[in-house]
């Protein structure tokens, strides 16, 4: 593989991860949210149904961000068909992800609420 190739192939590498890496962040903070708005409306003081447009808002984005997912596990397959019928087999190159396995940026940030919500 040329160094050129090579260098572009680390890259490609690089970038499919951290995608795949903030779309599970935006999964997570997405279900710390929910976690959170649900929370809020176990309290009296809220109307009942109170911010369920908001929920079902929430939940689309949810589907969208999943589907968005899926998406790219379909690139990052095709993207290594493409390696190997373009370049074989690198055996010097690691595919196995290197990175931070806890998550981080808005994944790390808020601790998750275990309390369970009274019920009224």
């Amino acid at each position: 593989m040329t160094e050129r190739l090579n260098s572009g192939a680390h890259e490609v590498r690089k970038l499919m991860r951290e995608a795949e890496g903030v779309t599970d962040e935006a999964l997570i903070a997405c279900a710390r949210l929910k976690q959170s708005m649900l929370g809020m409306r176990t309290d009296p003081a809220f109307r009942v149904g109170a911010g369920h447009v908001a929920l079902l808002r929430l939940q689309r984005a949810e589907q969208n961000f999943a589907s968005g997912f899926g998406e790219l596990l379909r690139v990052h397959d095709e993207l290594s068909q493409i390696a190997r019928t373009t370049a074989g087999i690198d055996e010097g190159v690691p595919t196995e992800p290197t990175g931070p396995t806890e998550p981080t940026g808005v994944a790390a940030e808020a601790p998750i609420d275990t309390r369970k919500p009274e019920l009224v």
